[in-house]
């Protein structure tokens, strides 16, 4: 898989993404990780990225010819599935959207900042808007970070117990089951003795219903959706 993220602060994207999962991703081959710097592409000698919004208004707007001028240079470079826009406004990221990516071969993602980027780019450019969650940061790179770190860990050999990550939270919208480690016993509280009995069929069965009952309780929306 090869993603390319575009950003007005490569910097922030650095460290999440070079190190645990990602980082192992593309030790093993499995992951191509560019990040491109858009003050590259910008105009004029100053390399401009933003301009004020017509019609007036606070803030700034990623302009419309320097993220052009990326975006043209990879897909003339290759074919890209999905050309992805962080924004508060975009469809909710969820597992099974992760999941759903992670089938892919090459995409782009868009850090927004500022305001966000010039409409024109979101109309001729974008397939698929994605929001992290109903809140604001100051630019898409921790949103940027946080969807290519989901989706790496699902591609196969990424991590070495592929069936850790199928029962991870959000996998057919249960939430994960109680865990316990060593030792047994710990302030008094001990590991439930169906997770020590070696009866595979019953631990199953148990962490199901564990989920079950965690889901009701904590999202019962999920099951909604089920």
């Amino acid at each position: 898989m090869r993603i390319d993220i575009i950003s007005a602060v490569p910097e922030l994207l650095i460290s999440p993404l070079n190190n645990s999962i990602p980082k192992k991703a593309q030790d093993k081959n499995l992951l191509k990780l560019k990040i491109h710097n858009l003050h590259d592409y910008g105009i004029g000698n100053y390399r401009q990225i933003d301009d004020y919004p017509f019609g007036g208004g606070a803030g700034m707007v990623l302009m419309a010819e320097p993220l052009s001028n990326c975006i043209e240079k990879l897909i003339n470079e290759r074919d890209y599935n999905e050309i992805i826009y962080t924004t508060p406004d975009g469809e909710k990221f969820s597992q099974q959207t992760a999941n759903n990516l992670s089938l892919h071969s090459n995409l782009i993602i868009i850090c927004g900042h500022y305001k966000g980027i010039d409409q024109r780019i979101r109309d001729l450019y974008v397939t698929k808007e994605i929001s992290i969650g109903d809140f604001v940061l100051s630019g898409g790179e921790i949103a940027a970070a946080v969807m290519t770190d989901a989706i790496v860990r699902l591609i196969p050999g990424v991590i070495g117990n592929e069936e850790s990550a199928l029962s991870d939270s959000f996998q057919d919208n249960l939430l994960a089951p109680p865990l316990y480690t060593r030792p047994e016993s710990f302030k008094g509280i001990e590991v439930p003795q169906i997770l020590l009995s070696g009866n595979h069929g019953k631990i199953a069965d148990w962490r199901l219903q564990q989920s079950i009952s965690r889901t009701e309780e904590r999202r019962p929306d999920l099951l909604n959706n089920k």
